[in-house]
């Protein structure tokens, strides 16, 4: 039996980060009272807001897309002063770049952090001889940190509750439709009963399910690509806690601070990527992640990352997140991580929001703030 509630304000499907930003937005600078938010699994934050490298970016990963690059110069501060309690910044940050292999020289590294203002500077001599001279070619100090996604689900747990915000968990949405007067949200429940919400705003915060709805809903009109990836969580050696290190910029590695675990993350561009395929109607990314077989690359990452610093092979292999990774396909080439915004002519206060870094928030509420809701 379907139950067709009261209509409110917005429905936001998707209680990752941006989703529960979006929210907040909506109340605090919009005004809007009457809000529900709607999340498939058990708590917020626990899909691609948890299951990533928790990189606060300020720009150095990114060389070949100079847009994204310098938002995240833009963006960082912000972040920093709006959630301080989810960010560590105790711990040295360190890039190194590669003698082959690598598409950035030490030389035009320098010159790509000068020119989107990013602090960076030689690394000392102890730092340098963690790595082995022959493959590396510089090591440098910059400024850049992680964050703790526990300390933000909590921060959106309280903030959305203190702003009357509905949170529904264990709420599939499976369909938007359109009447003369308003936008309807079919969800099902827990038990397996159906409901329809009527709404004049829509945001499809889903992130890898974002073209999973049906009804009237049309599909992004950006081709998105997805990525089944492996997160390792390892326990470091003495020498190497207090360290964050990638290796630019190619086939090579990234270890992290993971502070919700008090961990590192190993990540690998060859190893980390285990299956992707073009986004499509139909194709259920969380149901091709739930029958994937996960079987962890975590040797051949510590392996291949040993090469380059010896210290990792003291390394403990803990535990391993997977997840689908969405990207937009027009920037596979550049690394680029632009945002995703996009609202439908067929299907009027109905938005599409879809993030890369957690840092691109600002410029998605940037895009909040020019929007008229009628």
């Amino acid at each position: 039996m379907t139950k067709v509630c009261s209509s409110v304000e917005a429905v936001i499907i998707g209680g990752g980060f941006y989703g529960a930003a979006i929210a907040i937005y909506l109340a605090k600078q919009r005004g809007l009272k009457k809000i529900v938010l709607i999340e498939r699994e058990a708590a917020l934050l626990t899909r691609a807001s948890y299951n990533n490298q928790a990189r606060v970016h300020n720009g150095y990963h990114y060389p070949r897309s100079f847009t994204t690059a310098y938002r995240s110069r833009v963006n960082l501060p912000r972040f920093v002063q709006d959630w301080p309690e989810a960010v560590k910044r105790d711990f040295t940050k360190l890039y190194a770049i590669a003698r082959r292999n690598s598409k950035v020289t030490a030389k035009q590294f320098v010159r790509f952090c000068k020119e989107i203002g990013a602090k960076i500077e030689p690394a000392d001599t102890p730092l340098r001889q963690l790595f082995e001279p022959r493959l590396i070619e510089e090591v440098f100090m910059v400024e850049e940190y992680a964050f703790d996604s526990s300390k933000l689900a909590r921060w959106a747990e309280t903030e959305l509750t203190e702003c009357g915000i509905g949170i529904r968990l264990e709420t599939h949405v499976t369909a938007i439709s359109k009447t003369a007067d308003a936008l309807k949200v079919v969800l099902q429940n827990k038990d397996g009963s159906e409901e329809v919400i009527d709404s004049r705003l829509i945001f499809n915060c889903t992130y890898s399910g974002l073209n999973q709805l049906i009804g009237d809903f049309p599909g992004t009109h950006t081709p998105l690509k997805q990525e089944i990836t492996e997160m390792a969580l390892i326990q470091v050696p003495p020498v190497l806690k207090e360290l964050g290190i990638t290796l630019m910029d190619g086939p090579f590695f990234s270890m992290m601070p993971f502070p919700a675990r008090g961990l590192h993350t190993l990540s690998h561009v060859r190893y980390t990527p285990h299956l992707h395929w073009n986004d499509q109607r139909g194709v259920d990314p969380y149901r091709k992640l739930s029958d994937y077989e996960r079987t962890t690359r975590v040797d051949r990452m510590v392996r291949d990352a040993a090469r380059y610093l010896p210290a990792v092979l003291d390394a403990e292999y803990i535990d391993s997140l997977f997840e689908v990774k969405t990207v937009l396909m027009k920037n596979e080439g550049d690394d680029g991580r632009p945002i995703l915004f996009e609202k439908y002519s067929e299907l009027q206060g109905c938005y599409s929001v879809l993030g890369g870094k957690i840092d691109n928030i600002y410029d998605v509420l940037e895009k909040l703030d020019a929007e008229i809701f009628v």
